[in-house]
């Protein structure tokens, strides 16, 4: 039987990156995050998973490789916060302000994975001029990875969702990492990911109350026990009044002039729209609602519309959870890459 293969996770929240890499078939070593609230939600759906609540700005890797006995790791993950990244010219390593991407690069050289996995925002490769782009790269070609670099969209690999995120790939090996290809399949809608879920709140744990009715409904149900995190929002009767005005797959441009500007914000008062896949889910903000009810979408709709299956349970309040869920790596998406860096890996092994 071949040994599986393992990664570390960085900035971990409650996990949709390590997800997709366990469905690929990998074991986390360790997560590590600064929010408490994500990494309670990371272990409750990984009993034996290890992790370390820590500012990464401040933990030193080789402390963490002696505390924790991990001598080896095949795969450092994660996404960095980019806020600080500078476009002044010099490298970006070298910049204060950037401690956290300045802890990935520490921890890939310290633990010297065969791979990494880093991903962001997509404007990251534009800014500057493509000089952080650029910067990014260096800093880890002077590690010795090649690093390959793409804009992936959810919604091509079976997520109800057309999220963006920037990737970077390094191999050790030298070898150029090929990023997977869109999925053949059609793309999955708002309402093949939701429609068997009520208008109204279920109790934790509750059974099902219709049939799936999509692939996709039955990959969410797969080993699940019941609904979980499904507890609607009450909106005042004006916010309903305004969202009914809102046609399936409409925004403030479809509300009478007197109401367009009670929000200023450009995605105010968007309704997903059942037919296609939703737009890129924010941390709950409240700004976008069911393509048919309503209200926003629940706890639990949002991490549909995420990939992450209903086996999957959020923990601590309402708000953290939709922060959780809105901060996550969809989870299929990442298992796309991962599966597609398996078998770079295994390559390799034969190769030895």
């Amino acid at each position: 039987m071949q040994k599986r293969h393992t990664f570390i996770d960085l900035f971990a929240g409650c996990g949709g990156l390590s997800l997709g890499f366990e469905m690929a078939g990998f074991t986390g070593l360790l997560a590590i995050d600064n929010w408490k609230d994500a990494l309670t939600t990371y272990v409750y759906n990984r009993p034996n998973a290890r992790t370390l609540c820590e500012d990464l700005a401040s933990v030193n890797p080789y402390e963490v490789k002696t505390a924790y006995q991990i001598s080896d790791v095949d795969v450092i993950i994660g996404g960095p916060p980019c806020q600080g990244f500078s476009v002044a010219g010099k490298r970006i390593i070298d910049d204060e302000r950037n401690q956290l991407y300045k802890a990935f690069v520490n921890f890939v050289s310290c633990f010297r994975p065969k791979a990494f996995v880093m991903e962001n925002v997509p404007n990251i490769l534009s800014m500057g001029g493509g000089t952080v782009r650029d910067s990014i790269i260096k800093d880890f070609e002077c590690l010795g990875y090649k690093v390959s670099v793409q804009v992936l969209t959810a919604s091509d690999y079976g997520v109800p969702q057309n999220r963006r995120r920037a990737v970077f790939v390094g191999l050790a090996d030298g070898e150029v990492f090929k990023f997977p290809m869109p999925f053949q399949s059609k793309k999955v809608t708002t309402a093949e990911a939701l429609s068997d879920l009520t208008e109204d709140s279920l109790t934790d744990g509750a059974d099902y109350p219709t049939a799936p009715v999509s692939d996709y409904q039955h990959y969410a149900r797969r080993n699940s026990s019941g609904v979980f995190n499904h507890e609607i929002t009450q909106h005042n009767d004006k916010t309903k009044e305004i969202i009914a005005m809102v046609p399936d797959g409409g925004n403030y441009k479809d509300l009478p002039a007197e109401f367009q500007q009670t929000r200023k914000v450009h995605i105010a008062w968007t309704r997903l729209s059942s037919t296609k896949p939703s737009i890129t889910i924010d941390t709950g903000h409240r700004h976008h609602f069911h393509y048919k009810w309503n209200r926003i979408p629940t706890v639990r709709e949002s991490a549909r519309i995420q990939s992450f299956p209903d086996s999957f349970v959020f923990l601590r309040s309402k708000t953290s959870q939709y922060k959780q869920v809105g901060n996550a790596v969809p989870p299929l998406m990442a298992k796309a890459i991962a599966t597609q860096l398996s078998e770079v890996l295994w390559k390799d092994k034969d190769q030895e």
